[in-house]
């Protein structure tokens, strides 16, 4: 694993060492029983304050975690029935956070460490937005997504090469092959959950609608949800709207570019809530370009929250603005958001939507002991949007541990 200047592992429970690739995409755990009073279990997680939408709890619980899974969540677990525990007082404890957008080829293009800047920074599970294409997945797979502590799930790009080059990369559609992009996403279900594409002019050009056919003819043929980046595209929004599917995502919805989601006089334009209403689903993913308080501020008073909260991270955004996905949690509180929904748009909300091959985002008994361990610090926190501009906010959620796969990593700052 990479060495991390913030982050001391230390494993206290769980399988020891890292996770080979068989071991590390199990099929979905059936709920566990009731568990004996008297089972011991490898790890206690006392006192904090559990938040986990998935099960509508929010209150004082303790969290016993054995052989990986989740066994128990109750108050006043004994002690005695643990090998190791560690005191969450005066901590938030949620299921491990999702980062459903995020750009982890590392060393490839603007990819980042996702041990270092996801699960380092309190994200058991990062997906991937299409950082390669079926020309480039198997290596992807072979040297990041394997090797990673952080568990990594993957859109696969309707581009061979991904997101390798941006400017122009969808000018040449005789590169678009829905069968070899299908074929490649099923021989590596569950690790690639979904396809991706991404439309602006920059990247797609006047090819947009005809990309995104392509697109929508994988993602049919592999049975799977597509992600659109849609920001700045050639076409109307309406017409690159009307397609998308129940389970699709439309993703940097709340630029500030043309073809957004408002309309001249600051309203949303109704094709973006018949999409809503018919099943797709909306992520802000602020990256470098993609996100203003002004639009996402607007879309709130009338009634439009997204479903999800993401990052967009690369190289580029972990140092500047972004961050990570704590931090873009704690934005979207400083702009109204409570922190119980916030958390639920990271947890069971991303969850839900992609097949993971492991069943997370819950702490319900016989789930993934995939945990986050947070303080909530107050204060007056600066935070910024795409543009620069500022929204302060009296929350910050900092990152002091977290549980993957039942192995406790310990924040050392």
């Amino acid at each position: 694993m990479p060495s991390r200047r913030d982050f001391a592992k230390y494993i206290l429970a769980g399988s020891a060492g890292l996770l080979t690739p068989r071991r590390f995409w199990p099929a979905t755990g059936v709920p566990a029983a009731a568990q004996n009073a008297n089972e011991k279990f490898d790890l206690l997680i006392e006192g904090g304050t559990v938040i986990d939408a998935s099960q509508n709890l929010n209150g004082a619980f303790d969290v016993a975690i054995k052989n990986g899974k989740i066994l128990e969540v109750s108050k006043n677990i004994a002690k005695d029935r643990a090998l190791k525990t560690m005191s969450a007082k005066d901590r938030i404890v949620t299921p491990g956070f999702i980062d459903m957008h995020a750009h982890c080829y590392d060393g490839v293009s603007i990819g980042m460490n996702a041990d270092r800047y996801c699960l380092g920074r309190g994200v058991t599970t990062v997906l991937d937005a299409g950082s390669a294409g079926y020309a480039t997945f198997p290596n992807f797979r072979k040297y990041i997504i394997n090797t990673a502590a952080t568990r990594i799930v993957a859109l696969l790009h309707i581009s061979p090469i991904g997101t390798i080059m941006y400017d122009g990369g969808l000018f040449n559609l005789s590169w678009l092959n829905p069968e070899l992009t299908a074929k490649m996403a099923i021989d590596n279900k569950p690790v690639v959950v979904g396809i991706k594409i991404q439309l602006s002019k920059a990247i797609s050009g006047s090819n947009d609608l005809e990309a995104l056919k392509r697109a929508l003819q994988a993602a049919e043929l592999a049975r799977l949800p597509l992600m659109v980046h849609i920001d700045d595209p050639y076409s109307p929004l309406p017409d690159i709207l009307k397609p998308l599917r129940k389970g699709d995502v439309f993703t940097h919805v709340y630029n500030n570019h043309t073809h957004g989601v408002l309309d001249a006089n600051g309203q949303i334009i109704p094709e973006v809530r018949e999409a809503r209403e018919r099943g797709v689903i909306f992520d802000p993913a602020q990256g470098q370009t993609h996100f203003s308080f002004d639009v996402a501020e607007k879309c709130m008073q009338q009634g439009f929250l997204c479903d999800t909260i993401s990052t967009d991270l690369t190289v580029v955004t972990a140092e500047r603005r972004v961050f990570d996905l704590p931090t873009m949690v704690s934005k979207f509180m400083a702009i109204g958001v409570p922190l119980e929904k916030a958390v639920a748009m990271v947890t069971a909300n991303p969850a839900r939507l992609f097949d993971y091959g492991a069943q997370i985002g819950t702490l319900r008994p016989g789930s993934e002991a995939d945990i986050s361990i947070f303080e909530l610090r107050d204060g007056k926190f600066d935070f910024e949007d795409s543009d620069g501009l500022k929204r302060t906010g009296q929350k910050m959620l900092a990152s002091k541990a977290v549980v993957r796969r039942g192995q406790l990593f310990i924040n050392a700052v």
